[in-house]
């Protein structure tokens, strides 16, 4: 099987989810993400009404952002409430952070019901539920995953980005171990080659949450493959 430079952007979601990001970066933003046709484009809440405006009419690509970000630790109905906003800005998909500490103290029903309450809100709309790898052990990962089956998201998501690491081929196939093909995987936090890319698709993920401008140089490394096409 192969993939081709369209398959592979049509797997990334595409971010500037720093705290600098600025309106000049948001426009650059919005032609990058034009050019490529990514299939996601991530901001910060404060910029997902400016950046639907921005990519008007561009409806292949899914505007995004975060909820309880980057620390998920915010209370359900803050939560609830910043989707709905969230929603009402343009979003159509929701990147959840799981509650970290919920999760570590063993309060599972807790983590379902925020989870949960996420999902009726999205409703149709894509959730995905970020565990933050990083702070868990790997029998917190695999209680993590199940909470995030039991709560009815979409996809379960390695890491937000901003702990020192993410996504590794050894968590993706522990995750993938536990959810098998119930959930989607979203490889993020630390994929910044397309070698890195393919290695966690083989193992599973279908969704790549990528800065901007890695992104870029992604494609760009796709650009340059014989026959625009890698196989896996």
């Amino acid at each position: 099987m192969k993939l081709t430079r369209s398959d592979i952007a049509r797997m990334i979601d595409s971010s500037i989810v720093r705290p600098e990001v600025d309106e000049a970066e948001l426009k650059w933003f919005a032609g990058s993400v034009k050019k490529y046709q990514y299939i996601g484009a991530h901001v910060l809440p404060y910029f997902v009404s400016e950046l639907n405006g921005l990519l008007k009419g561009e409806e292949d690509i899914l505007i995004g952002t975060g909820i309880g970000f980057p620390f998920g630790n915010n209370r359900t109905p803050v939560k609830v409430r910043e989707a709905e906003l969230a929603l009402a800005d343009g979003c159509r998909e929701l990147d959840m952070v799981i509650n970290v500490s919920a999760l570590r103290s063993g309060r599972t029903d807790y983590v379902v019901d925020d989870i949960r309450a996420l999902k009726d809100i999205a409703g149709e709309r894509t959730l995905k539920v970020i565990l933050e790898v990083h702070w868990l052990t790997d029998d917190q990962i695999k209680t993590g995953c199940e909470c995030v089956m039991r709560g009815g998201a979409d996809f379960v998501k390695t890491a937000t980005g901003h702990t020192p690491t993410g996504a590794t081929p050894e968590n993706i196939a522990l995750i993938k171990s536990v959810v098998g093909d119930d959930l989607e995987i979203k490889a993020s936090g630390g994929v910044r080659s397309l070698d890195a890319l393919i290695e966690l698709y083989r193992l599973g993920a279908r969704r790549f949450g990528i800065g901007a401008k890695t992104a870029e140089n992604i494609m760009a490394e796709c650009d340059a493959l014989p026959g625009a096409a890698v196989e896996v």
